[in-house]
């Protein structure tokens, strides 16, 4: 498969240069699904000609190794490849051969190279437009592979995703939990689907995918379950904090699950719903005062900063102020954290990234996804975009959290002998 043959990738770059994480992921995307793809075809291949028994008895198709490995440049660089071979043991003349449409044998080039991964990430997962992925990897007169292929494709990532979905979590520790729920319409759902995502940061400072599922829109219950599920599989201590935006469905069930978790509300999410309830002549303003609660350097200033912006709008735009004081605690939460960890745990902005390239796929595809293909796809993405992920800054703070350590205003709170 795919790991058989992309172990050297440091080759590509050269010394000293290193591509932005986005083009390096992609890069190892496409690798990753032209070896999947053409293993796909090799298969089917295999599969239609199983019948075949030369003189001895034996199957006369058979796996027969790997070419040589070569590249070919894509819009993003050199993406290496390496074609399986096929060896027919008959002895007539006309032996079956395995030629890749994919991967020709004297492919060195795309010939719509601009055009690769748009159409590979954003049109080539989604069967009916697998075949112009195809057009734009070798140009319009490209041979588009076969339904049987493209199905056993589609079923190897939704496998590949339901092995995650059941993999044990006994030995895993999780100081926070960032939760969001995203939506997109599915080709054949009646009602949007939503994605229910759960990313954790354990306790050196990784951060995981826990959870991916789908759910009806973001109902206590969904959550519920993608929660009670983490502690089937092993996951009994609770977070020490969630991040999330304002939407009750999760909140109800975190606290009927992982009661003693506290939370922290996105100010992200919040800024957007404060200022979608004022008028636009006034939103830069507003924006600024908001930025001064959540950037003040203690709890204090930012309670006082709370303040100013009720007495400020709380007469003419008692509604906007109204979202804002709902969740005046949980919005302040994190000052009770190192400070280390201020800008990591105080928006939910990891999910809300990720999912952008899904909802512009959607978006350009006119919503043409189905259920099992929107999560593997979105499966997929995650998984590619997880392997560049930063640790936390401040990681040597996180034993100290599960410790009970205390933090005040960001520092932690030395304990004196009496």
């Amino acid at each position: 498969m795919a790991a058989d043959w992309s172990k050297k990738w440091d080759h590509l770059y050269p010394a000293g240069i290193s591509p932005d994480p986005l083009t390096d992921i992609l890069r190892k995307g496409a690798r990753d699904l032209l070896a999947q793809a053409v293993e796909a075809e090799v298969c089917d291949l295999m599969a239609q000609h199983a019948h075949l028994r030369d003189s001895a008895g034996r199957q006369r198709l058979v796996r027969h190794g790997y070419l040589p490995e070569r590249e070919v440049m894509t819009g993003i660089g050199p993406v290496p490849v390496n074609v399986p071979r096929v060896r027919d043991r008959g002895t007539g003349a006309e032996k079956i051969r395995f030629t890749s449409t994919l991967l020709p044998p004297y492919l060195r080039r795309a010939k719509s190279v601009e055009e690769l991964l748009p159409w590979l990430y954003l049109k080539g997962i989604s069967t009916g437009d697998f075949g112009e992925a195809l057009a734009a990897l070798l140009g319009p007169d490209a041979g588009g592979l076969t339904s049987s292929t493209i199905s056993r494709l589609k079923a190897e990532w939704w496998a590949e995703y339901e092995r995650w979905n059941r993999r044990d979590l006994s030995a895993k520790r999780y100081v926070y939990f960032w939760a969001d729920g995203v939506y997109f319409k599915p080709r054949t759902d009646a009602d949007k689907q939503c994605m229910l995502v759960i990313i954790g940061a354990d306790e050196w400072g990784n951060k995981d995918v826990l959870g991916l599922v789908d759910g009806y829109r973001e109902s206590s219950q969904s959550w519920r379950e993608l929660l009670l599920d983490l502690q089937r599989r092993g996951l009994r201590k609770a977070p020490d904090l969630a991040v999330g935006d304002g939407a009750l469905g999760f909140w109800n069930a975190l606290r009927e699950v992982f009661g003693e978790t506290r939370e922290q509300r996105c100010w992200v999410h919040k800024t957007g719903n404060v200022l979608n309830a004022m008028p636009k002549s006034l939103q830069a303003k507003a924006k600024g005062h908001l930025q001064d609660i959540w950037m003040a350097e203690n709890k204090r200033d930012a309670e006082a900063a709370f303040n100013f912006f009720i007495e400020a709008y709380g007469v003419k735009y008692e509604r906007a102020v109204g979202k804002l004081t709902k969740d005046r605690d949980v919005l302040l939460t994190f000052y009770d954290f190192p400070a280390e960890h201020w800008k990591h745990i105080r928006t939910s902005n990891p999910i809300e990234s990720i999912f952008a390239t899904v909802r512009h796929r959607t978006k350009k595809t006119k919503g043409c996804l189905g259920r099992k293909t929107a999560l593997a796809m979105t499966f997929r993405l995650m998984m590619s975009a997880k392997k560049k992920w930063r640790k936390l800054d401040g990681a040597f703070r996180l034993p100290e959290i599960i410790e009970g350590v205390e933090f005040k205003d960001g520092i932690k709170q030395e304990k004196h002998a009496a």
